[in-house]
C-alpha cells in the first residue's frame, strides 16, 4: 500500500485552497498512493473570524469535491479536517460551537468514518493564545475506520498527538495505520513534531501518516510543515520539505506484523495492572 501526506498553506481562500488541494492530490496519486490524507483546515485557515467564516456543513463544497475526487481516483482520502459549521449535520453542542471534524472516503466516494477532534488546543505557543474551545466543541468519540482493504485506520487531529492514550485505544482496536492531519505551530513544529510522530508509531507499533500545514496562513499565524510518513519501527519513511508539496511512502504490513511479532510489546500489555 502506498500513501500520501500532503501539505499546503491554507488561507481564508477557500476556492485557492480547494484548487491546491486537488492539484496535490492529483500528483500524489500519480506517484501511486491509494491512501492519501490532507491536513487539518485545508478548506480555510486563518484567524478565528477567518475561521467560522469559512466553516461549513458536511454536505459542503469541501466535502463533495473530497467524496467526488475520491470516487474517480478510486482512492481512500482521508480529508484532513474542515471547520463544521455549528448544527450543520444535527449535531449540536449547547454553546451553539461548530466542530473541527475528519472525514475518511472510501474509493467509492461514500463516508466511511466521521471523528470530530477530541481535544482542544487551548494554549500560549511562541506568546500567542490560542483558545480553539471558543469556537469549536470537543467530540465525545473515538473512531476507527478500515481502508478499502480492510487495514484499521485510525482517526485523530493535530493536538491529538500530545494524548498517548487515544492511540494506544486506537491501536489495540485495530488500527494499523494512524493519520495525523495537523496545523502545528511553527515552533512546536520545529520541537515537537518529530519525537512525538515517531514515539506514536514506536508504542503503537503502528504506521503514521501526518499531514501538515506550512508557512503563512494570517498576521502572526504560521505552521511548521515537515509532514511525514513513519513506520512501526519509528524510521522516517518520508518527510517534506517547507513548501506546498506532497510526500509519498510505501506501508509494508507485512513488516508491521514483523515487528508487532518479534517485539510484542502491544501483546506483553499489563491492563489489570494500570488500566
Amino acid at each position: 500500500m502506498r500513501a500520501a501526506a500532503v501539505q499546503l498553506t491554507a488561507t481564508a481562500d477557500k476556492a485557492t485552497n480547494l484548487e491546491t488541494a486537488d492539484r496535490l492530490v492529483r500528483a500524489a496519486v500519480r506517484d501511486g498512493a491509494s491512501l492519501v490524507v490532507l491536513p487539518e483546515k485545508w478548506s480555510a485557515y486563518g484567524t478565528p473570524e477567518d475561521q467560522r467564516a469559512g466553516a461549513e456543513a458536511l454536505d459542503g463544497p469541501a466535502l463533495t469535491w473530497a467524496r467526488a475526487i475520491a470516487r474517480e481516483l478510486a482512492i481512500d482520502l482521508v480529508a484532513g479536517s474542515i471547520g463544521e459549521r455549528a448544527g450543520g449535520s444535527g449535531v449540536s453542542d449547547p454553546r451553539g460551537r461548530g466542530f473541527n471534524t475528519s472525514v475518511h472516503v472510501g474509493p467509492d466516494g461514500a463516508d466511511r468514518a466521521v471523528y470530530r477532534k477530541l481535544h482542544m488546543f487551548d494554549v500560549v505557543v511562541g506568546g500567542r493564545d490560542y483558545r480553539e474551545s471558543d469556537g469549536e466543541a470537543p467530540g465525545d468519540e473515538i473512531v476507527l475506520s478500515a481502508l478499502a482493504d480492510g487495514t484499521g485506520l485510525g482517526l485523530t487531529i493535530c493536538y491529538d498527538l500530545r494524548f498517548p492514550e487515544l492511540y494506544r485505544r486506537l491501536a489495540v482496536d485495530g488500527a494499523r495505520v494512524l493519520t495525523v492531519p495537523s496545523a502545528f505551530t511553527e515552533p512546536t513544529t520545529r520541537d515537537h513534531w518529530e519525537v512525538l510522530l515517531r514515539a506514536r508509531a514506536i508504542e503503537n507499533q503502528s504506521f503514521v501518516v501526518a499531514a501538515n500545514q506550512v508557512g503563512r496562513h494570517a498576521p502572526g499565524l504560521r505552521t511548521g510543515g515537515r509532514s511525514m510518513i513513519v513506520d512501526p519501527w519509528g524510521i522516517v519513511l518520508a518527510q517534506a520539505p517547507d513548501v506546498e508539496t506532497h510526500v509519498v511512502a510505501e506501508l509494508d504490513l507485512a513488516k508491521l506484523e514483523r515487528v508487532r511479532t518479534d517485539l510484542p510489546s502491544l501483546a506483553n500489555r499489563r491492563p489489570e495492572v494500570y488500566g
